[in-house]
């Protein structure tokens, strides 16, 4: 049977990338992106028109392999016709389409990015039956029980260590002069730049997972060539073939994509215009070259640690003979996107509780609000 949300949210974090990556290189979209809320506006059309263009795109690949695979001897598909290829493109484009909605509903009426909670609560729904399986194994005296207790500390210890890069940033101290307007002095305080060990965030394995699904996105439309197949055997995600070019092109995407987010030119210049500077560094471009040289030092053990934790699934699966559903939880993009959403989610609730005056989620157990003001 074919699932109405088999394509998932995933078109349009693609078009989404396409066109942040897009703006590195177009200057119509550069441009966009510096004109406020109405370049924003139209950029989300743009994001919304090739969601649904590549999600067409990938259902009639969805099709085709539909097609052409085989269940019990005979075909999936008894009657091949245009009809299937055009149902099944519609269908699954109007799955991707009403999560895009829903996640843009999210945004606007929720806490939260959307479309980023879609995705953790998809990650978070596997979880429990993950665990079933792994009791299973338990149960029928498959795996010995402190086995089991070994991968779950494992588990704890690298959830922690996602948590602390996650959460790591190198803050570069900025000195505001002092300057006095009318009876008003304003400047004289120190401020900090907080230079984080993961800038790029989940960024730089989406990328890498992009390209190296290519094979077998090639292999669903040509099924019986006998090259494009060992060429994505080769890819397998088992494969160490597999595991050092992902690791390699992680590493490259994380420097790539930091580059793009963080530009070290800009915050200089701004740096200069409000009349702030770093002690010991002279403002202009020795301030930029400072900030490029600590934020390129800092990028290396993140995009390090970034290649490890999205290929350590395959070295679990393959050392504790895990099961595949739960080895995701071990790394990967489930891992990050799941600490990454619920770091932001917790973060943003906690300020809308300090916001309403409550003493937020670290103060006591109880949110105590001031009398006469209004809250939750």
């Amino acid at each position: 049977m074919l699932q109405f949300f088999a394509l998932g949210i995933m078109p349009y974090i693609t078009a989404s990338i396409i066109l942040q990556l897009g703006g590195v290189v177009i200057p119509e979209l550069q441009k966009l992106q510096k004109e406020g809320e109405e370049g924003r506006r139209k950029i989300t059309q743009w994001t919304r028109i090739l969601t649904v263009f590549i999600s067409a795109m990938q259902g009639w690949g969805v099709s085709v392999k539909l097609l052409n695979t085989p269940s019990q001897g005979a075909p999936l598909v008894p009657v091949p016709a245009l009809l299937f290829t055009i149902s099944t493109v519609i269908l699954l484009t109007a799955g991707t389409i009403f999560l895009m909605w829903l996640g843009e509903q999210i945004t606007d009426r929720g806490i939260g990015n959307g479309i980023s909670l879609i995705i953790f609560i998809g990650i978070i729904a596997r979880l429990p039956a993950a665990i079933l399986q792994e009791y299973k194994l338990i149960e029928v005296g498959q795996r010995n029980w402190i086995v089991e207790l070994i991968i779950l500390v494992i588990l704890v210890a690298i959830i922690a260590g996602v948590v602390v890069v996650t959460m790591g940033a190198r803050r570069i101290p900025v000195q505001y002069a002092r300057r006095q307007v009318g009876r008003k002095v304003f400047g004289g305080t120190t401020q900090y730049i907080p230079l984080r060990v993961n800038t790029a965030g989940v960024m730089p394995i989406i990328f890498a997972q992009s390209l190296m699904f290519v094979p077998n996105t090639i292999l669903s439309f040509f099924p019986n060539n006998e090259t494009i197949a060992v060429v994505a055997r080769m890819f397998s995600d088992r494969s160490f073939v597999y595991a050092s070019i992902y690791g390699l092109m992680i590493v490259f995407f994380t420097y790539f994509y930091t580059a793009i987010v963080f530009n070290p030119k800009d915050i200089a210049d701004n740096m200069k215009k409000q009349g702030g500077f770093i002690p010991g560094i002279r403002p202009g471009n020795p301030t930029s070259e400072y900030i490029d040289n600590i934020l390129t030092k800092i990028t290396l053990p993140g995009s390090i640690f970034l290649a490890i934790i999205a290929i350590l699934p395959t070295f679990v699966n393959n050392i504790f003979s895990v099961t595949s559903a739960f080895a995701s939880f071990f790394g990967g993009t489930s891992l990050l996107i799941v600490i990454g959403v619920a770091l932001d989610t917790l973060q943003q609730i906690e300020s809308y509780l300090l916001m309403r005056h409550y003493d937020g989620f670290m103060k006591s157990g109880k949110m105590k609000g001031r009398v006469g003001q209004g809250g939750f």
